[in-house]
């Protein structure tokens, strides 16, 4: 059995692969929904950009915030620099998603218009999410690595995995099945549905 230190860590990477994935996805369907020919499948990508607010800035980031970043500022006072870095992108992720949602909805208003905008905000918030990540991933953990007790880490595994919370892992099964939702409604190569339809 893995000890709390690994199993935080795996499952702090995992959520960072889910939430990749997404964007990885909702990436491919923006360039997809530049031709004017082809109807966009709104509801897959309205239910991706749900799944975008939901999941990590309403359950992830406030879990780091709360246990992985406090807890390395308790051991390591130095990092604070790094850790309001991080704790300002998640404020500037959420305005990032509401500029998603913006465009989303004026694109599904305006179609054909507005591809190219939705597509752009896309790409910066991909971006800006990926590059969050990469901070997290090869400068927050290998700190907290050095300088976090078992205890703290069987803390952070716990805070992760939902057992704190009675109806975190009820919230998460509603994610498991909105990813599940997303995979089956978006066209290849991004899930199993169906193509999407010529529009016009």
């Amino acid at each position: 059995m893995r000890d709390a230190k690994s199993e935080a860590k795996r499952i702090i990477q995992d959520e960072h692969r889910s939430i990749s994935a997404v964007l990885s996805g909702l990436k491919d369907l923006a360039r997809l929904a530049q031709d004017p020919r082809v109807k966009p499948g709104f509801e897959v990508l309205r239910a991706m950009i749900y799944y975008i607010d939901a999941y990590p800035e309403r359950m992830h980031h406030p879990k780091e915030d709360r246990h992985l970043f406090a807890k390395l500022l308790e051991r390591d006072p130095s990092s604070r620099a790094l850790v309001e870095s991080l704790q300002s992108e998640h404020v500037q992720g959420a305005s990032l998603v509401r500029d998603l949602e913006q465009a989303l909805l004026r694109f599904e208003e305006l179609w054909p218009r507005g591809a190219a905008e939705f597509a752009a905000a896309v790409e910066r918030y991909a971006r800006f999410h990926w590059d969050h990540m990469r901070r997290e991933e090869h400068q927050v953990l290998p700190q907290c690595e050095a300088k976090l007790t078992a205890a703290d880490w069987e803390e952070i595994r716990s805070a992760f995995a939902g057992n704190e919370d009675p109806i975190a892992d009820l919230r998460q099964s509603d994610f498991t099945r909105l990813y599940q939702r997303i995979v089956n409604l978006a066209p290849e190569p991004v899930g199993v549905g169906a193509p999407w339809a010529r529009g016009r």
